[in-house]
């Protein structure tokens, strides 16, 4: 290439590069103007805001400045009434103060003058012993003894009141369970019989039956009397033969044979000892027949029948007038109830009940009370010792070893005690209350008794100049103890001692 066409390619190109400079140049100023254009106006902008952010922040800080100063008012006017009440309160405290002190400055004026007023009692006090020594003749010690007697008597009488309070309260609580229990045993079994009475006399369609009765030389009455073993009497009373005999079954045989001998009209030795043996057949059928009754009546089982034997027999004998069989299935009914309420075996205690008077049914040949007897009879058909203990244990002979015999003897009471259940003899009610009246007039301090509700009840009437309150109280208790020491009885008696003091004047 020619060297011209290269200056004017490089003069072009050096043309061209400064044109594009010169283009770069320019749209750089307009992009920096338009730059400061956007910055000055951001800048406007945010100084706007930024007065009114100030604005507002003076206006929140007035606002603020301005509840703060109405809450410091509020508080100074809420501080200003406690200092208010502060001081009003100190001053009823200073009040307060004054008042306990001056208090304080009269008790102790006070406690000086009792501390005289003492000295001064303490010295009339000595100079009183010495004349009370000097007018009674005792030393100190004796006046000494004498005070502590006074004070043991009271310390007493306090003793005894509360013993009797205690006593009160457990007899009550004892008494609500116990007439619980038994209100609930007499509700479940009521008999449906009277009290059977054993007869010992025969009646006679007439007099002409004695003679015949009696025999040629007095044959036929001795053959009676020789195979029955009672005593036949034959008196003055009109179409009456009385048997006497100890044995109540001898006395029912013979009565049975002579009763089929009347109705046969032929009386002499053999037919005397022909309608003797059917007599005893009758009653040895009768005796087991009623002892298998009793045993069924009861609900028991798998007794011997020699002792069911023995049962029956009981239905021949009477207590007081109150047939002992009947006797014992009413304790066996009321012993297995007494035994459900309190959780003892139901058959333990009817068969406890139903041969607790078991001993009564042997002859007399065998010594010993009934209790005794029957518990060896039950030895040795191997009963339980809960039942021979309710058997022994029943009249309180014997210590019981278990419930059962408190429950039987419980049990024994109630049928005995129950309206109609037993008679007595009129000389013998009579002697009981006569002997209730002398024991309770055997006691210092009597003045009268009475012995009323057939014996359940003596009423003592004491002198009051001897006998205070809490004595009469000890007084009852002696007697009932005394009572039931020394007599037999059925039930309770009931003992009321009665103090009365009287006060009488006459207005004139």
């Amino acid at each position: 290439m020619p060297e011209p066409l290269v200056v004017v390619a490089l003069v072009a190109g050096l043309v061209g590069f400064a044109v594009a400079l010169l283009v770069r140049r320019s749209v750089a100023l307009s992009s920096e103007q338009a730059a400061r254009t956007t910055a000055d106006r951001l800048v406007a902008e945010a100084r706007a805001k930024q007065k009114e952010i100030i604005l507002e922040a003076k206006d929140e800080a007035l606002r603020i400045t301005k509840q703060r100063e109405s809450e410091d008012r509020d508080r100074r006017a809420e501080l200003q009434r406690y200092e208010t009440r502060l001081d009003k309160k100190d001053e009823q405290l200073d009040t307060k103060i004054e008042q306990v002190e001056a208090r304080d400055r009269r008790l102790d004026d006070k406690e000086k003058e009792l501390d005289t007023e003492r000295a001064e009692i303490a010295r009339l006090q000595d100079e009183q012993k010495a004349e009370l020594a000097r007018v009674a003749g005792l030393t100190q010690e004796e006046a000494k003894r004498v005070l502590l007697e006074q004070i043991e008597q009271e310390v007493r009488d306090v003793a005894n009141r509360r013993v009797r309070e205690i006593e009160i309260e457990s007899r009550e609580r004892a008494d609500d369970r116990a007439r619980e229990i038994i209100t609930m045993a007499l509700q479940r079994y009521a008999a449906d019989h009277t009290a059977e009475h054993t007869v010992t006399t025969v009646g006679l369609p007439s007099d002409d039956m004695k003679g015949r009765i009696i025999g040629r030389e007095g044959r036929n009455i001795r053959t009676l009397e020789q195979l029955t073993g009672v005593d036949v009497i034959i008196d003055d009373t009109p179409e009456t033969v009385v048997l006497s005999g100890f044995d109540p079954i001898r006395r029912e045989v013979a009565k049975r044979a002579l009763e089929r001998l009347l109705v046969d009209g032929r009386i002499h030795p053999a037919r005397i000892e022909e309608s003797v043996a059917k007599a005893r057949t009758e009653i040895d059928q009768s005796v087991r027949e009623a002892g298998e009754n009793a045993v069924y009546e009861v609900g028991l089982g798998g007794l011997h029948p020699d002792l069911v034997k023995l049962i029956g027999r009981l239905a021949f004998r009477t207590s007081y007038g109150q047939n002992v069989l009947r006797h014992s299935i009413e304790v066996a009914h009321v012993a297995g109830m007494l035994g459900a309420e309190t959780g003892y075996d139901v058959q333990t205690m009817k068969r406890a009940g139903l041969l607790h008077d078991i001993g009564k049914s042997i002859d007399h040949e065998v010594e010993g009370p009934h209790t005794v007897i029957g518990g060896e009879l039950l030895k040795r058909y191997g009963f339980p010792q809960a039942v021979i203990d309710g058997v022994v244990g029943h009249h309180g002979d014997v210590e019981p070893v278990t419930m059962v015999g408190t429950l039987i003897s419980a049990a024994d009471a109630i049928s005995a005690a129950r309206p109609g259940a037993r008679s007595e003899i009129v000389s013998n009610y009579i002697q009981r209350l006569q002997e209730l009246e002398s024991i309770a007039n055997s006691f210092t301090g009597v003045e009268k008794s009475y012995a009323i509700q057939a014996g359940r009840e003596v009423r003592v009437i004491v002198k009051p100049e001897e006998i205070d309150d809490l004595t009469a109280t000890r007084l009852a208790r002696d007697i009932s103890q005394k009572i039931q020491e020394s007599l037999q009885y059925p039930g309770q008696i009931k003992i009321t001692v009665i103090r009365e003091t009287r006060a009488v004047e006459y207005a004139k």
